[in-house]
């Protein structure tokens, strides 16, 4: 089982974020240190984390949110990376690069490195910086839907949101697809942002004058939508290697109010059995591995990208997105 380094990195973001009592919870950031230790010595050979440079830099930027010093070690190894273009290991470029940017600026505003190398991180974030402009799209999305708060961060914390002119359109992005954040963690990538905010601010808390104004949401179910729907479900295979491009063309009826993971899961209950699927847990919910029996691989650089017909990339994950009906829905195994 590789190590939880990403997971416990997350929860320890979020800790620092509650103010609790310090004494508790240290022992947590001893483990952070292991993991990551254990997360690359896994893959010594290949030069990557077991993991993805994603939950690596994470893990660096929780370090230093909790004002714990990192080997200088373990800095380079991302500083190498992301000089070498090697960032895409693991999961989507502009996320891993706005991470790890957030947790080069970090230990350098905290003064957790020395001068010189301080030096080449404000660089090597600043450089980051220009990346999330340059990976915007036409609609203002950088990335995808759910990177784009990340990129945000990273332009809040260097301090070139005031003169970026990516800010301004990826924040309007943000406000039109804010139903995309359904999950507890997409929430807490995307609130920070929305109040000018980002994960580098925790460090500085002064958790002494923080009101206590938590309290409890009472969530109220989703409404029932009567009767049926009929959604087109598509699964291609445009690689080389694949025997033909379209594998799997059937519609499929589910309730009304039924998400794209219901579809997948009534499609896998047709007869004859035609159709088989397998999702891996996230902490951004239910994410798509395996369709018939084709598993994307990270070594092998593909996906499981999905689209609404014809070609629009689908900005929700499975179990949050509900297809109209009528909608097609295709599943296409691409490379990143």
């Amino acid at each position: 089982e590789p190590p939880h380094t990403g997971r416990l990195a997350l929860y320890l973001l979020g800790l620092r974020a509650t103010c609790p009592p310090l004494s508790p919870h240290r022992s947590l950031v001893t483990w952070l240190k292991y993991y990551l230790e254990e997360d690359w010595t896994g893959s010594r050979r290949q030069g990557h984390p077991v993991t993805s440079y994603y939950k690596y830099g994470l893990g660096v930027l929780a370090l230093c949110v909790h004002h714990k010093r990192v080997r200088e070690e373990v800095i380079q190894r991302l500083l190498t990376a992301q000089h070498h273009g090697r960032l895409g290991h693991g999961g989507n470029t502009v996320d891993t690069e706005a991470v790890v940017a957030l947790a080069f600026t970090c230990l350098e505003r905290r003064r957790l490195v020395g001068t010189r190398l301080a030096a080449k991180l404000r660089v090597a974030a600043h450089e980051a910086s220009g990346n999330m402009a340059k990976a915007q799209g036409p609609d203002g999305v950088i990335g995808n839907i759910y990177s784009t708060p990340w990129a945000l961060q990273v332009f809040l914390a260097t301090g070139t949101c005031q003169k970026e002119p990516a800010f301004g359109q990826a924040i309007a992005a943000l406000l039109e697809n804010l139903e995309a954040f359904g999950t507890a963690a997409t929430m807490a990538q995307v609130l920070p942002v929305l109040h000018g905010r980002s994960y580098l601010d925790i460090a500085s808390m002064h958790c002494g004058e923080e009101p206590d104004t938590l309290t409890p949401l009472d969530m109220e179910p989703l409404a029932e939508v009567p009767g049926n729907k009929t959604v087109q479900l598509v699964v291609e295979c445009p690689l080389p290697w694949c025997y033909e491009l379209r594998l799997y063309d059937r519609p499929v009826s589910v309730p009304a109010a039924a998400s794209l993971l219901a579809v997948l899961q009534a499609a896998a209950a047709l007869q004859p059995p035609d159709f088989r699927f397998h999702t891996q847990d996230t902490p951004q919910g239910p994410f798509l591995t395996q369709v018939l029996g084709l598993e994307a691989r990270q070594e092998k650089r593909n996906y499981w990208q999905i689209l609404t017909a014809p070609n629009t990339p689908l900005q929700m994950g499975i179990a949050d997105y509900r297809p109209r009906d009528g909608e097609t829905l295709i599943l296409r195994l691409s490379e990143w």
